[in-house]
């Protein structure tokens, strides 16, 4: 009682004054009042509302603590290993031998044991016994269609689904004709103190021997998981896996059932600094794909005698026509682009007021209505705006075959990368209208996406290498999850002043064709050098690799087994 009492006023005596008031005292007294007023419903209602938004903003992009697996002493002095001067040699030794194997795929090989150019395979195959020992004595190893290959480290605990890590074999090929621009041969490994030069260091022999390293190192100390580990490599990544991960996906979907494994992990994004804040970005999401085949007859003839308009003219028409109407930035609320906004308006100390205030009424679902939010985002560039766009490009055209002949035939091909939210057939419908309509002003006839072959003036839609966005990975941390592990683990790697977010591939990864085999598929390159600028020179001249980026990839992958071994979902 005597402590409260401190805290409020003393009674006061009242004294009788008989002077009036000056009429500005009352006028005091009241704007006193109203600004005591104004104060209480600022405390009592705004405030809390000030601090609820600012919670609720953060739930949206709760963060992992990081997530280190118990061990032992064995484990330990692993774990320093990899972190030693002696591993970052052998690991420079290792990943210069696989670049040097030329695994390269091309578009126009022919089924495997016809075309001899699938023969590289096989030395990368016998490389990678030589260099890891302990895999193939330990590991089941299994070659699917002869140059899939398929380890299974058997976990002791049958109850627990398998986590299964993929890589790709093959790399892009080099033309000959840029050989001379790289500052080191590009299969030659070359190492100058800092990158590994070469193609397929980045995309993706890194993460492929990552894995194997970790694994290797793993066996070296002991370690059994409880958890069986499958690794999967495809080996004809870049020509749209079919022969490869379409032939391992299936011997694993029948191997385990649909849903059967509990995660997966394959190339993908990687770690990106933006609005201030650097957040890794496992892509839980992909664009889907399309390609439109247009083709356009029309009578040949003479040129010397030419229409007002020939096939080439009349395909241009077309073509201007499908550029003149792209599809505009939309972002449907299980776009993981929505979820890395809300990231940034958390997280990130120069995030755009202008996005922040948007982001709270934002409404995927009201389509006919211009989504504000992802026009305001898409003003960042077209690297931004195309991950929650539908994207249009013709890419290949052809048409005629003599100089003084009318064209009779001329065909073009527009690739379409499908926004998640959209599909196929939204773009194969507006295909049809814009098709349509450039047929009635020339009296042609459209064949709509159907079997019914070409005829004379007419225009053709056919669809080539079809497929839905990827279903969206679940992302809740709620309890034990493979995205909170996956979380956990990138931050007990990096520290926890780096973030972890969902991300979106607007390209295609072998994951397309694991759909039944998880809802848990991340596309992450797990090794990050914040010194680098990345993945430099994919698909291009002098690509290269951080090697402290590899390393520290090879330490996510030994964490992160153990991590998943250890966890208590299924």
């Amino acid at each position: 009682m005597h402590e409260k009492g401190q805290l409020l006023p003393h009674p006061q005596t009242t004294v009788s004054n008989s002077r009036p008031r000056p009429p500005w005292t009352s006028l005091l007294q009241i704007a006193a009042v109203c600004f005591l007023l104004k104060i209480a419903v600022f405390d009592t209602f705004i405030v809390p509302r000030l601090k609820d938004d600012g919670l609720e903003i953060l739930a949206k992009c709760p963060q992992v603590e990081p997530l280190f697996p118990k061990g032992n002493q064995a484990l330990s002095e692993m774990d320093d290993f990899i972190a030693s001067p002696k591993f970052l040699n052998e690991t420079v030794s290792r990943m210069a031998g696989a670049i040097q194997i030329p695994s390269e795929s091309y578009d126009d090989l022919g089924p495997v044991g016809e075309d001899r150019r699938w023969d590289t395979m096989f030395d990368f195959a016998a490389y990678l016994e030589k260099t890891f020992p302990l895999i193939h004595t330990t590991l089941t190893l299994e070659k699917v269609n002869t140059h899939g290959l398929l380890y299974t480290w058997q976990g002791s605990n049958k109850n627990l689904k398998p986590t299964v890590l993929m890589a790709h074999q093959d790399v892009v090929p080099v033309a000959e004709s840029t050989i001379g621009q790289w500052t080191h041969p590009p299969y030659s490994g070359f190492f100058d103190g800092r990158f590994i030069w070469g193609r397929g260091s980045s995309d993706c022999k890194n993460n492929l021997i990552g894995i194997m390293e970790a694994v290797e190192l793993l066996i070296d100390a002991g370690y059994q998981p409880a958890r069986t580990l499958v690794l999967s490599f495809g080996f004809d990544e870049e020509t749209s896996g079919t022969q490869g991960a379409g032939t391992l996906s299936k011997a694993l979907i029948s191997r385990y059932g649909k849903d059967g494994a509990a995660l997966i992990v394959d190339e993908g994004a990687g770690t990106s600094t933006v609005w201030g804040t650097t957040f890794a970005l496992p892509a839980v999401g992909e664009k889907g794909y399309m390609d439109a085949e247009i083709i356009i007859r029309m009578p040949g003839g003479h040129s010397s005698i030419p229409p007002a308009h020939n096939g080439i003219g009349v395909m241009s028409e077309l073509i201007s026509a499908i550029e003149a109407n792209p599809y505009e930035p939309r972002l449907y609320s299980d776009n993981p682009f929505l979820h890395l906004l809300e990231c940034g308006a958390a997280h990130g100390p120069e995030f755009p007021r202008k996005l922040k205030k948007l982001l709270p009424s934002h409404n995927s679902h009201t389509c006919s209505k211009k989504d504000k939010l992802a026009l305001e985002a898409a003003k960042a560039g077209d690297a931004i705006k195309y991950l929650f766009t539908t994207s249009v490009a013709p890419d290949v055209i052809s048409g005629g075959v003599k100089a003084n002949a009318l064209p009779e035939r001329v065909r073009v091909i527009v690739d379409h990368r499908v926004n998640v939210g959209e599909s196929p057939l939204d773009v194969q419908a507006k295909l049809i209208k814009l098709a349509q309509q450039v047929a009635s002003k020339y009296n042609l006839t459209v064949h709509p996406f159907n079997d019914e072959p070409e005829t004379p003036s007419s225009i053709t839609l056919r669809t080539h290498s079809i497929l839905e966005p990827a279903p969206v990975t679940p992302t809740s941390v709620e309890n034990v999850t493979p995205y909170g592990v996956l979380s956990g683990t990138t931050r007990a790697v990096y520290g926890e002043k780096l973030l972890v977010s969902p991300g979106i591939m607007t390209g295609n990864t072998d994951t397309r064709y694991y759909w039944d085999l998880t809802k848990h598929i991340f596309r992450y390159g797990p090794g990050w050098d914040p010194e680098s600028e990345g993945l430099e020179g994919i698909h291009t001249v002098n690509e290269k690799l951080s090697v402290s980026a590899h390393i520290k990839g090879v330490q996510w992958y030994s964490l992160f087994i153990r991590n998943t071994d250890q966890a208590d979902f299924v």
